[in-house]
């Protein structure tokens, strides 16, 4: 038997990491700017997460949710505190699509409508109703392609206002910044108009914080930058720091009902001691304020570069435009200088580093992106 062929792949083999850096199976030392797309957030191989893995793993890996877990309640207390969403119920799952098509299917619930408002260039996932919502033809097979979503233009307040006043929207979902769309951000104004429009309908507003989310942007979510606050949130990738893991987090106007929602595998002790250690060093290491720090320097510094045609983003979400297309830089980044980095679309080089890293590390990549340039 052979492996499903879905991504192209780099002919390289990662066998070891730790902070910002990973190493090959033949010693070759890479900076991880990629962060295995945006899921490392406190670095490759911490040693406080390793050590609280380790310890759970000796005591219990799994037992179903047909019993109490106080890791999931811990969890869910130092995680709204942490966020600002102390008073919002949370449901743990095990990734990203899973969380938005649990979100998804819970406004239904309540609202027993079905439309969905989504955005162009959108990326929600590859299941069902996520995929759906993503603005992509090319993967959403015949069976995904029910007519639920509208999808609208990027910060186009009245083309959004005419939409969803139509009044039969169950949900809207919206990216506070767009990973695969390009990096593309949201307006403050634009964020601030969707929060009223929906609290007037009645609306669900749902915010996909699965990549900008937890402290990647320099706040805990990204939509803070606009000082409100959605209906459900969904977060993933940093929460685990890699163990697979994500998150509902539900405003405390949804009631449950048994039966409603459900899973085998999320918040099982394992994943919630890594996401309970991922919480330990984002508060003992002031991780959320190093993103925002290091990546104001980071962004400042490489809009000084010619050639690049514009820099987008906040914190450590970061993407670079150029006037060409990027495979071959990124291909030179990766062979020549030994730097790991993603790309959204053909013409922008997308950043979403471990959020440990240092103006050193920082200053690094800039030097190796210049010499690739040049």
């Amino acid at each position: 038997m052979k492996l499903f062929d879905v991504y192209p792949l780099f002919n390289i083999n990662i066998v070891k990491g730790e902070g910002c850096k990973v190493w090959d199976d033949e010693g070759v030392e890479y900076l991880d700017f990629y962060g295995g797309h945006a899921v490392i957030s406190i670095g490759h191989s911490h040693p406080h997460y390793i050590k609280a893995i380790s310890s759970q793993l000796k005591q219990i890996g799994f037992y179903s949710n047909s019993v109490v877990n106080r890791l999931q309640q811990e969890l869910a207390l130092r995680l709204g505190g942490i966020s600002g969403y102390h008073t919002y119920a949370l449901f743990l799952v095990n990734s990203g699509a899973e969380a938005n098509e649990n979100a998804l299917k819970l406004a239904s619930f309540h609202t027993n409508k079905k439309r969905v408002l989504a955005f162009k260039k959108a990326f929600h996932g590859r299941t069902s109703l996520a995929v759906e919502t993503t603005d992509n033809p090319s993967i959403i097979a015949p069976i995904n392609n029910n007519n639920h979503v509208t999808h609208l233009p990027f910060n186009d307040i009245e083309a959004f206002k005419t939409e969803l006043k139509k009044g039969d929207v169950c949900a809207v979902i919206i990216e506070p910044i767009q990973g695969v769309g390009g990096i593309q951000v949201v307006s403050n104004e634009f964020m601030q108009e969707i929060r009223k429009v929906c609290t007037e309908t009645g609306a669900i507003l749902i915010l996909d914080e699965i990549q900008s989310g937890y402290g990647r942007t320099g706040k805990f979510f990204a939509h803070q930058y606009a000082d409100i606050k959605a209906d459900i949130v969904t977060v993933a990738k940093g929460i685990g720091n890699g163990f697979p893991m994500s998150g509902v987090l539900i405003s405390p106007m949804f009631k449950p009902k048994y039966g409603m929602l459900g899973t085998t595998f999320g918040g099982n002790h394992l994943a919630c001691s890594a996401a309970l250690a991922v919480l330990d060093v984002f508060e003992e290491e002031n991780l959320v304020q190093n993103a925002a720090k290091v990546g104001t320097f980071l962004m400042e510094e490489l809009s000084k570069i010619a050639g690049i045609k514009e820099v987008r983003g906040k914190g450590l979400m970061i993407g670079l435009e150029f006037e060409e297309p990027i495979q071959d830089l990124r291909k030179k980044l990766l062979y020549e200088e030994k730097v790991f980095t993603g790309v959204s679309g053909t013409h922008v080089l997308r950043l979403l580093p471990p959020l440990c890293i240092t103006k050193d590390d920082a200053k690094d990549f800039i030097n190796r992106l210049k010499r690739v340039m040049n």
